[in-house]
């Protein structure tokens, strides 16, 4: 391995890591602010810490460390190894911290119930998306579920629905019917933030250009975007005729300068424009 090559392999690590602390910041605050103040339990253990801080009053992050334990112990054993370990022990344990390390600050944001549910599902969703970005994991019933999954073949969807539906169904009894609506609302809006979170910066745009003029289009865009394309050969349907068919992966911000560059050079250009929703190569997102 190159000195370069060290280098941006430990500024990889280390953005990795300070992805790792603001993602389980995030997910502390939602729970310390906006979740246990309002009695809205969420899935998984830290769902089950929040129960028995209302029953035994015990503090919600040291039972989220605690529970995670021996799931760090067997996830590190038969699931990921050094990589997975790390990353979700460091996750887990900077989150069960920073829950009662708030907790002399906590105090209720806001007295609607609509409101602290929106904003903690949605600043959850945020810090998880962060943590998975970085390719760790919060713990928990996610390791559960895969523990599962490798065992018996269970679908790791299945088995944190199945654990999610205990602990809501002991929260009913303890919250009542109204704040499990609103755990729900968290739920959905905290799984809409993590899909916002990891699709962003993968999105991009492709074109297909069907041009009599590949060349001039080709340098163009290389020189003018820094983009490269790739040429195929196409067989027109009706005319029968060979026409060259060059496919381009842009940014979404690019996509403009692309449409701008082709008019000019051929306003014959036929181009068809498609969402991308992850590209994986250089001068896009890396593989994870």
């Amino acid at each position: 391995m190159t000195a370069s090559s060290r280098w941006r392999r430990i500024a990889s690590t280390m953005y990795d890591y300070v992805l790792l602390t603001i993602g389980a910041l995030l997910s502390a605050a939602a729970v310390r602010f906006f979740l246990v103040p309002n009695q809205v339990v969420s899935g998984g253990i830290t769902g089950v810490a929040q129960l028995l801080n209302t029953f035994l009053g015990t503090p919600v992050g040291a039972v989220v460390l605690i529970l995670n334990v021996p799931l760090l112990i067997a996830g590190w054993r038969y699931l990921g190894g050094a990589v997975f370990g790390v990353r979700t022990f460091y996750t887990v344990v900077v989150m069960s911290l920073a829950i009662d390390g708030l907790a002399p600050f906590a105090r209720p944001i806001t007295n609607d119930p609509l409101l602290y549910s929106l904003y903690g599902g949605l600043i959850d969703g945020l810090g998880i998306g962060l943590v998975l970005r970085a390719r760790g994991t919060t713990g928990g019933s996610d390791i559960l579920a895969r523990l599962i999954e490798r065992r018996f073949g269970i679908q790791p969807g299945r088995s944190l629905l199945g654990f999610d539906t205990m602990v809501f169904t002991a929260a009913l009894f303890s919250y009542g019917p109204e704040k499990i609506l609103y755990a729900l609302l968290v739920a959905f809006t905290s799984s809409r933030a993590i899909d916002t979170v990891l699709a962003a910066g993968k999105g991009a745009r492709q074109a297909l250009i069907i041009t009599s003029s590949p060349e001039p289009i080709r340098q163009a865009v290389l020189h003018r975007l820094g983009r490269g394309l790739t040429q195929l050969e196409g067989i027109g349907g009706y005319t029968g005729m060979t026409r060259a068919v060059l496919l381009c992966v842009v940014a979404r911000t690019e996509i403009g300068a692309l449409k701008n560059i082709i008019s000019t050079v051929d306003p014959a250009a036929f181009v068809i424009v498609g969402e991308v929703d992850e590209v994986i190569g250089e001068g896009f997102s890396r593989s994870t």
